[in-house]
Order: C-alpha cells, then sequence, then structure tokens
C-alpha cells in the first residue's frame, strides 16, 4: 500500500500541486494534478480542535476551498456522514489519505469520495437505487442512502464477511442508523463483480477496484438513464463514466487516471492478488 507521502507546501503554495489520485485500495497513486490537501501534517494541525462533527465539517470546507467539491448537495451529505466512524481506531480520519481496513482493503481518501459522489449526484435523488461494489467500512454507502432517502434503497456488497459486519456497526453509529434499521440501506456479503440483482435495476453503480473491463452483470443492473462509476485497467487505469442511454445503448467516457487494487475473488484478495 501507498499513502500520500510527499512535502507539506507552505499556505501560498497552496494551489495546484501534482499530488496521488489516491484510490479506494490505496496501493499506489495515479499522479494528476489537483490542490495540495492530502498534507497529513497540515490537516491534522488544522483540525487539533473541537468536536469530532467539527473536524468532519472543517475537512470537507477543506475540500471545497481547494476546489474538490462543488455541489451544495454532496457537501450536505460529507458533513452529515462522519468519517471518523468508518476508520480503524487511532487512525487520522480527516486526513486527505486512504486507510488501511484490513484484508489488504482501504477506505478512500475523502477527495475521491466526494468525486464520485459528485459524479453520481444526478443518480442518487430521493427515491432512487444505488450500488456499491466493494463497500468497505460502510462509508460511501450509507451517503448513497443518506442521499436517496427512505424512500429509496442504498445497497453495499462486500466479499470479506468481517467487513460486511463491521460496517454494518460503523452505519449503526452514524446518522444513516435509521436508514439501516428502516431497511432501505443494506449490505450483504457476495462477490460484488455479479452485482446485487435483487434489488436491480440500479440508477447509480459505484465500484471500488479496477475491473480488467467492465463487468456485464453491473451494465445489465444498471437502469436506463443510470450512471455507473468504475476504475478500469491492470497497470495503468482510468476512472471510467459508464451511461446507459434510455435506448438501453452505454456511453463511456475516462474522468481521470487513478490507481486501485483489482476487482478479484476474496482469496485473491486476501492473498495479496
Amino acid at each position: 500500500m501507498s499513502s500520500d507521502n510527499l512535502a507539506c507546501p507552505s499556505t501560498s503554495d497552496l494551489r495546484t500541486q501534482p499530488v496521488a489520485a489516491l484510490d479506494k485500495e490505496g496501493i499506489g497513486p495515479a499522479m494528476t494534478s489537483i490542490p495540495m490537501i492530502a498534507c497529513s501534517t497540515s490537516l491534522s494541525e488544522h483540525h487539533s480542535g473541537g468536536s469530532g462533527t467539527n473536524k468532519n465539517k472543517q475537512m470537507v470546507e477543506q475540500l471545497q476551498r481547494y476546489g474538490l467539491i462543488s455541489s451544495k448537495k454532496v457537501v450536505e451529505v460529507m458533513e452529515t456522514i462522519d468519517r471518523a466512524l468508518f476508520v480503524p481506531d487511532g487512525t487520522p480520519a480527516y486526513v486527505d489519505s486512504p486507510m488501511a481496513i484490513g484484508y489488504n482493503a482501504t477506505i478512500s481518501a475523502p477527495h475521491m469520495h466526494a468525486t464520485c459522489l459528485q459524479l453520481l449526484e444526478e443518480n442518487l435523488q430521493p427515491g432512487m437505487h444505488a450500488l456499491d461494489v466493494g463497500s468497505g467500512t460502510g462509508y460511501l454507502t450509507a451517503c448513497f442512502a443518506t442521499m436517496v432517502g427512505p424512500q429509496g434503497h442504498a445497497i453495499g456488497v462486500e466479499h470479506i464477511p468481517e467487513l460486511v459486519a463491521s460496517s454494518i456497526k460503523n452505519i449503526e453509529k452514524s446518522a444513516a442508523a435509521s436508514l439501516l434499521k428502516g431497511g432501505s440501506l443494506s449490505v450483504h456479503a457476495g462477490d460484488g463483480r455479479e452485482g446485487w440483482p435483487e434489488h436491480a435495476p440500479y440508477d447509480a453503480i459505484h465500484v471500488g477496484a479496477a475491473a480488467p473491463e467492465i463487468p456485464q452483470p453491473l451494465i445489465d443492473q444498471l437502469k436506463p438513464g443510470g450512471r455507473m462509476v468504475i476504475p478500469v485497467g491492470k497497470i495503468f487505469q482510468d476512472l471510467q463514466v459508464v451511461d446507459k442511454n434510455l435506448d438501453g445503448s452505454v456511453s463511456i467516457r475516462s474522468e481521470t487516471a487513478v490507481r486501485y487494487v483489482p476487482l478479484t475473488s476474496r482469496d485473491a484478495q486476501l492473498k495479496g492478488y
């Protein structure tokens, strides 16, 4: 795994710096040009005081300040779902970096969460259905559920049963707890490459690991008018945006270069790929 180990710039240099567009699994950077907020020293100092809720809000404000969040709705949901509830105890929850969560997996850096939420925002309206493949600690699934509300449905699929169990506990402590209790949010153990047909079709699908090619079951389970965000590639990867048109045809574009671990089997992941 890798993390942001770049030197912290001065305040006057906090504009555009080459930093890692870090992935959910955090094994390596795809260098891109975005504002340098992935500096653990500066962020930890910025968040040194106040409650966890205040620190979470300050983290979101930092992302806004550096142009990584423009959507008011995404700001609202990221302020509502406290990241600290979804990272292991003792880790710096509000630093813009992925965090190891065990089982050769990590939780994404906040700026990657923001990127995916903004790309999917129009497909996460109240009453819509969302699928989170490789749901990990449950953070993004909780965000999806908050956006689609009690009349919608947010499904997390994770092939590590221990992560499924811990993610449910995380969600129970969060602002999305009532959605879990009410049944509009659920997390399941399974092979995310096969999707989750029970609640298909989906308006939004997010995939948190890189596929060599887009799995056909996920395309099949995407609703006409729906959107999927998925990293695709092996050594070189792109975060691809897949739109299913109303006639059933599919349009694909690349959003940015990324580096994710492979979308693979449980056994392969536990063996370190």
